[in-house]
C-alpha cells in the first residue's frame, strides 16, 4: 500500500505515501468535516505501517479505537467514491493523558523542556525569563538534576539564597522577578500543570511503534481539559516535536514517512508566540521532514497558520468556510490563493458552498508536483465516528504493551533532595545556640546584669544610652559640616 485514498473527485484523489512527509494541512469551519478528514488520514497511514500521534480535543478521535458501523449512508458513499473491500475495522491504539485519567501519563522533565517552552507555559516577561535561564545554566553547571517542579522549586531557593554571588558572575537576579517565577510555579501547579513534569519521561522510540500486523499504531493524546490551557497544550506539543527534530536521525526522502503528527487547533501554538519561538517552528517545520516525520496542522481557517510555514505545507485539504465575516472573506482568499489553480473550477465561489463531508484537495504528486485542485468527496472512515464509553476506554488501555512502563511515577535524586541534604549537614555543623539561662548563668550577671546590658528580647540601659549618644553627637557633627559647606557655597558667591 503505497497511497491513501482520500476521496474521489472528477478522479480519485490520493495522498502518495511517499511525500507524507511533506507536511499538510486540514482547515475548515466547525462541523464541515475536519475530524472525519483527519480520521480517513490517520487510518490511511495506519494500514499503510506508520505510526500517528494526535491530540483529541472533542474527544471524538478516540473512536479510531473502535469498528464502525456500516448503514446505508455510508455504504453508498463508499460505493459512489469506489471504496473495493471497504468494510469497518478499528485501528490499533494508544492512549495517553498529562493528567493520567484517560490514558497512560505522558512526562518529560523540567530539563528536557527547557528555560525557553517552560517560560511559555508559565506567561513570563523577558526579564523572568532570563533569570530562568540562569537557573538551568545553574543547575547544569552543579550536577543538578531537574526533573520536576520540586527541583526548579529547589533551585530557585537556592538562588534567592545566594542573589548577590550569583548575581555577580550570571548578570543581576532580583527578589522580584524570583518571586514572580514561584508565583507562577505556584498557579500551574493549581492548575494540574504538574503532572506534566517528572518521570518516567516519554520515551521517542515508544511513539514509532507497530502493530504484530505491522499496522502503525495512532497515538491519541486525550486533550478536551489540556487545551483549555492554551499554553501548556501547545508548548507541550511544541517540545515534542522539538524532540522529535533533534533526536531522530537524518534519513532523507523515504517510501513511507516514520510518523506522522497532527496538531490539532494550530492556532494556539501562534497565537502571542514570540518571534524567536515562530522562528523556531518554522525551522522544525521545514527541516523535519528529513527526519521522516511529517507535520499535519488543523484549524478553522488557513490563515491561522503564518505565511512562512503554510509555504512548507504540501497537501491541503480545506473544508468549508462561510464568508459571513471580513475575517472570513479574508480567510477565502487566503485558502484560493494559495491552492493550484484548476481551469474547471472556481476556489473563491465553491468553498462557501461546499456540503459536509466535501472538500477541496490537493496533494503532492510525480516529482513533488502538487495537483491542480479538487473538488473532493471525503471517504468514510472505518472507524466509528463518536466517543467512546468509559468502559471501552478502560478496556484498550488494559491491552496497551506500555501500561507498567508509565503507569507509576519514579521520583529518584535530583536538585530537591540535594540540596535538602546540602541544607542538612548545614546545619548539623553549625553549633547549636546556647539556652537563654546557660548565657545568664556564664555571664554571671543575674537581673542587674539583665537590666544594665539587656537580654536577648530588649536593650539594656548601658546600650540604650550609647545609641542616644551617638545620635546626638552624629547630629551635631552633621550640622557642622553642613553649616560649613552652606557657608562656603554661599560666602562664595558673594565674593
Amino acid at each position: 500500500m503505497n497511497q491513501i485514498l482520500i476521496g474521489k473527485g472528477e478522479k480519485p484523489v490520493h495522498l502518495l505515501a511517499r511525500y507524507g512527509n511533506r507536511h499538510g494541512l486540514v482547515a475548515g469551519a466547525t462541523g464541515t468535516g475536519k475530524t472525519v478528514s483527519l480520521l480517513v488520514l490517520a487510518e490511511g497511514f495506519s494500514r499503510m505501517g506508520v505510526p500517528v500521534f494526535m491530540a483529541d480535543v472533542k474527544g471524538d478521535v478516540a473512536g479510531l479505537a473502535m469498528a464502525g458501523t456500516a448503514n446505508d449512508k455510508i455504504m453508498k458513499r463508499a460505493a459512489q467514491i469506489g471504496m473495493e473491500g471497504y468494510a469497518n475495522e478499528a485501528s490499533p491504539v494508544i492512549f495517553w493523558d498529562i493528567y493520567g485519567e484517560l490514558g497512560h501519563p505522558v512526562r518529560a522533565t523540567v530539563s528536557e523542556m527547557g528555560p525557553s517552552l517552560l517560560a511559555r507555559i508559565l506567561g513570563l516577561n523577558e526579564t523572568q525569563t532570563g533569570i530562568l535561564e540562569i537557573v538551568f545554566t545553574l543547575a547544569d553547571a552543579r550536577g543538578l538534576l531537574l526533573l520536576d517542579l520540586d527541583d526548579l522549586r529547589a533551585m530557585l531557593g537556592f538562588v534567592a539564597d545566594n542573589r548577590k554571588e550569583i548575581s555577580a558572575q550570571y548578570g543581576l537576579v532580583s527578589s522580584q522577578s524570583l518571586a514572580a517565577i514561584q508565583r507562577a510555579l505556584l498557579s500551574l501547579e493549581r492548575e494540574g500543570g504538574d503532572h506534566l513534569f517528572g518521570e518516567p519521561a516519554l520515551e521517542l522510540g515508544d511513539l514509532l511503534r507497530t502493530d504484530l500486523s505491522g499496522r502503525g499504531i495512532i497515538h491519541i493524546l486525550a486533550a478536551d481539559k489540556l487545551v483549555l490551557k492554551p499554553q501548556l497544550y501547545s508548548s507541550f506539543l511544541l517540545w515534542l516535536l522539538s524532540e522529535l527534530f533533534e533526536n531522530l536521525p537524518e534519513v532523507g526522502d523515504l517510501d513511507k514517512p516514520r510518523l506522522v503528527f497532527f496538531f490539532d487547533e494550530a492556532h494556539l501554538l501562534f497565537d502571542d508566540a514570540p518571534p524567536m519561538l515562530r522562528q523556531r517552528v518554522e525551522q522544525v517545520v521545514r527541516i523535519i521532514r528529513s527526519k521522516g516525520v511529517g507535520v499535519y496542522f488543523c484549524s478553522q481557517f488557513p490563515d491561522d497558520v503564518p505565511q512562512e510555514i503554510l509555504g512548507q505545507l504540501g497537501n491541503r485539504v480545506q473544508h468549508a468556510l462561510r464568508a459571513f465575516t471580513p475575517r472570513d472573506q479574508k480567510a477565502v482568499r487566503t485558502a484560493a490563493e494559495t491552492f493550484v489553480a484548476n481551469p474547471n473550477l472556481d476556489v473563491a465561489e465553491v468553498i462557501s458552498r461546499l456540503g459536509v463531508g466535501e472538500a477541496l484537495v490537493s496533494t503532492l504528486q510525480d516529482k513533488g508536483v502538487p495537483m491542480p485542485v479538487e473538488h473532493t468527496l471525503i471517504c468514510p472512515p472505518r472507524c466509528r465516528m463518536g466517543a467512546l464509553k468509559p468502559e471501552e476506554r478502560a478496556a484498550v488501555r488494559a491491552r496497551s504493551p506500555l501500561g507498567g512502563k508509565y503507569d507509576h511515577p519514579v521520583n529518584r535524586e535530583s536538585a530537591y533532595e540535594m540540596l535538602s541534604q546540602r541544607a542538612q549537614q548545614l546545619a548539623a555543623q553549625a553549633p547549636p545556640p546556647a539556652p537563654p539561662e546557660a548565657r545568664a548563668q556564664s555571664d554571671g550577671r543575674g537581673a542587674l546584669g539583665d537590666l544594665l546590658w539587656g537580654t536577648g528580647r530588649r536593650q539594656g540601659m548601658v546600650e540604650t544610652m550609647a545609641k542616644q549618644t551617638a545620635r546626638t553627637v552624629g547630629s551635631q557633627i552633621g550640622r557642622q559640616i553642613i553649616r560649613g559647606l552652606l557657608g562656603g557655597i554661599f560666602g562664595g558667591s558673594r565674593r
